[in-house]
């Protein structure tokens, strides 16, 4: 039974879908610039989530947006010379590859914000004429005080909200907290007409008219950051419900918690960024990936370039359980199934990936022992492999074939053993201290000799 933490209920909670189809929703970047570390953690984390409901047997259908027209594309195209549009196009491409590289599923429909207009102002409109919204101007507000249960999800009454908020001043509106749905154009930005004039969509109304036209007025999933749940993601609560009249509007919210730069979160604002472009090339995609899940995805992770090559050497250890000889022939061998349900267990309760990844490493040192003592692993590498996929690991070596390393790496090691039967210590001593010269150590215990490269 797979049990998910739900953060507008503040408990764990069975999932129970309301199709057969899983429906997903999460909150895409705003394409100005290179995405960082921050953004890999959350995509990381709701991209282990979908796997893992499609392991389970769901079938998921997963849209992720793009806020491509925002006063920060404005700002960065007019620095660089580029039409907003442009600028959205070409970062947009950029986040894809990225996401490609870290192994990333990608979302069945990435519908963006432009592209999106007709619908948005469909339920701008409607929000208008049931009451919920009114004009100011050229500028639509949502009336927050319509909505009683506004607040629940951060869990904060109106005035708690406001006192810990920068509000936004604008005359006419009827409440501080009233947040706008449309905005009046501005000299020289992109608009698109409306009822009210020319003008483009405010943040949150974006979010809240894909989901509907994509997934339905009910979603099971909604994903991304805590730095979303106020104001963000509270008021896709409030327009949705009141626009289509069907409570819930979701019924599992997630919210992984953030990348931290020292003490702050990693921000494009704050410049305290490292780019998934020059992590992935650094230490590789599937460290990078082993160190987001190696903490439960709702806690807070703190940045540091010793602990993603941690994890490096942590993907080296699982390659060469994967390049153990298998040693079929030699009959029984190690019972991969009580790590298959660890794994499970693990990941059923509340996506445990950071549980699963010892289970992982568990595995390797085991598969490890076992080749190394002449039985058979070959089960217990399928497994660590079919495991592995699920956490999007490629394990794929990054460098020369790993089975031919395996593979010269046995042969130097069956010539060591034969040089110390022979009594030939100084060949032993120099086959291990030349193997130590580039960083590949061996290890002899009386089930045999294994061997561990360092990688640099």
């Amino acid at each position: 039974m797979l049990r998910i933490f739900n953060t507008l209920s503040r408990q764990k909670e069975e999932f129970r879908p309301q199709g057969e189809t899983v429906t997903l929703y999460v909150c895409g970047v705003t394409p100005y610039d290179d995405s960082h570390v921050g953004h890999a953690m959350s995509y990381v984390v709701f991209d282990v989530v979908r796997r893992w409901l499609e392991h389970r047997g769901y079938r998921v259908r997963h849209i992720q947006n793009f806020t491509d027209i925002d006063d920060k594309i404005i700002a960065r195209a007019a620095a660089t010379g580029l039409a907003p549009v442009e600028l959205a196009d070409r970062m947009s491409a950029r986040y894809l590859e990225e996401m490609e590289a870290l192994n990333v599923l990608r979302a069945h429909v990435y519908p963006r914000v432009t592209e999106e207009i007709p619908a948005i102002l469909a339920m701008v409109e409607g929000l208008v004429e049931k009451g919920y919204a009114y004009p100011v101007g050229t500028d639509v507000y949502f009336r927050v005080t319509r909505e009683p249960s506004y607040g629940a999800l951060a869990g904060r009454s109106l005035d708690g909200m406001m006192a810990g908020s920068r509000v936004e001043v604008a005359p006419g509106k009827e409440h501080p907290m009233d947040f706008v749905l449309w905005k009046g154009a501005k000299v020289g930005e992109p608009s698109w007409p409306s009822p009210w004039g020319e003008g483009r969509p405010g943040w949150h109304i974006e979010c809240s008219a894909m989901s509907v036209k994509y997934l339905g007025p009910s979603i099971d999933l909604h994903g991304g950051g805590q730095d979303l749940i106020f104001p963000h993601h509270e008021n896709e609560i409030a327009q949705s419900e009141a626009s289509t009249g069907v409570r819930p509007f979701v019924r599992c919210w997630m919210h992984n918690g953030l990348l931290q730069m020292g003490e702050t979160k990693m921000s494009k604002s704050l410049g305290n960024l490292v780019s998934i472009r020059e992590a992935v090339e650094r230490y590789g995609a599937d460290a990078l990936r082993l160190f987001v899940l190696s903490s439960h995805y709702r806690a807070p992770l703190r940045w540091s370039d010793e602990s993603v090559a941690a994890m490096r050497q942590g993907v080296q250890r699982l390659l060469e359980a994967l390049a153990a000889p298998a040693r079929a022939e030699a009959g029984e061998g190690l019972d991969p199934l009580p790590f298959r349900d660890r794994f499970e267990a693990a990941m059923d309760d509340d996506f445990n990936a950071s549980q699963g990844v010892g289970v992982l490493f568990d595995l390797a040192r085991e598969i490890n022992r076992t080749s190394a003592a002449g039985s058979d692993v070959a089960g217990a590498q399928a497994l660590l492999r079919d495991l592995g996929g699920v956490l999007g690991l490629r394990l794929a070596s990054e460098g020369p074939d790993h089975r031919l390393v395996a593979g010269l790496m046995e042969l130097l090691i069956d010539l060591r053993a034969e040089a110390r039967v022979g009594r030939q210590w100084a060949v032993a001593d120099r086959i291990r201290d030349r193997l130590g010269a580039m960083g590949i150590e061996l290890r002899d215990s009386p089930e045999g000799t294994t061997w561990r490269w360092e990688a640099t």
